[in-house]
């Protein structure tokens, strides 16, 4: 029996992630609540609860449910080759994805020479290849499909009154991570005398830099552990704006996150900020333009209102679940179409 439906609305994918970490988890009656347990349905989560799907790490559990399957990469690739095999032999149409899609992720898996030729076996062997971000299509030649967010989902509005937003929160925490910039979204903050609240476990060193970079300690304030999801989104709404700086080209869940709280997102590279924060994202804008921009958004109202209803708009087209799995059910049943040609490929070692 084919495991693609013909009508793309009884699509299902299960996405599994070999010997990972996260449990198995079921969205076949749609996203959880917020804090309901488990992953929130955000990233590579998010593929399997926009169709109604389920997240495995066990590739048996997988198998057992029967449904075409996107299969992460991750580690050294050998866990991700075994988990190929069973799937195809069970006869499961199965593309494949890099769990870790930053650029300086890539580089640090695949500039291994066993990895990188490893991963090139995988993909000529998989059905097909996703990716979360347009960047990494370069690496596997396969599709750019965005990681979902529950848009329209009231469960998952996160917003809050304009009156009750102030000031800016920092969405990046990495200074150890260079492509972060996390240096430079700190400093065009300390520039905008408005309040900020920045994710920092050593407050005392922040305060210090911030001193330095000539900012006033009193508009500074900080979360200094990890929160449950919901609790760090209705963190985010308190803000006006969630600025970073973020060269990484990723997924994107800085700009989501502000997605689901209905604030801007200022600066960031990543997948979500292109498409649905076009006009505020940092790709190919200056530091200088991001802080100009944090600015006007911070002081007038009309663009403020503006950019917020725009970036809804693209993400209803573009992130929501409705539209992601559409393009899913598109994609999966145009290489179930291919599979047979690229299988007798596979044994005649073309």
């Amino acid at each position: 029996m084919p495991d693609i439906p013909n009508d793309p609305a009884d699509f299902r994918l299960t996405v599994l992630n070999p010997g990972g970490r996260d449990p198995e988890q079921d969205f076949s009656v749609g996203a959880d609540l917020p804090n309901e347990g488990g992953h929130a349905p955000v990233n590579f989560h998010a593929y399997a609860a926009c169709t109604h799907g389920v997240f495995h790490r066990e590739t048996k559990a997988a198998i057992a449910e029967g449904l075409p399957v996107l299969l992460l990469l991750r580690g050294d690739f050998r866990a991700a080759r075994e988990a190929l095999r069973q799937l195809q032999e069970a006869g499961l149409t199965t593309a494949v994805s890099l769990k870790e899609t930053g650029l300086h992720q890539i580089a640090r898996q695949l500039a291994d020479p066993k990895r990188g030729a490893l991963f090139r076996e995988i993909i000529a062997e998989a059905n097909g290849y996703l990716a979360a971000t347009p960047d990494a299509v370069a690496f596997g030649g396969g599709i750019f499909i965005p990681t979902p967010y529950p848009i329209g989902d009231r469960r998952w509005d996160c917003s809050r009154p304009p009156e009750e937003r102030h000031g800016i929160f920092i969405g990046t925490r990495e200074w150890d991570v260079p492509s972060r910039n996390h240096f430079a979204a700190f400093q065009i903050a300390a520039e905008l005398n408005a309040p900020v609240t920045v994710f920092e476990k050593n407050p005392r060193r922040a305060r210090q830099l911030w001193s330095s970079l000539a900012g006033d300690v009193s508009q500074l304030s900080f979360v200094t552990k990890r929160l449950p999801y919901r609790d760090y989104l209705a963190e985010v709404a308190r803000h006006k704006i969630v600025l970073q700086a973020d060269k990484s080209a990723v997924p994107g869940q800085v700009a989501g996150d502000a997605l689901l709280c209905g604030i801007p997102c200022v600066g960031g590279d990543g997948a979500i900020d292109r498409l649905v924060f076009p006009t505020t994202c940092g790709f190919g804008r200056s530091l200088g333009e991001l802080r100009d921009l944090a600015a006007r958004l911070l002081g007038d109202v009309n663009l403020y209102r503006a950019t917020v209803a725009a970036a809804n708009d693209e993400a209803v087209r573009r992130v929501s679940y409705p539209s992601v799995a559409q393009r899913l059910a598109k994609f999966y049943g145009q290489i179930a179409e291919d599979r047979p040609t690229r299988q007798r490929a596979g044994r005649m070692g073309c």
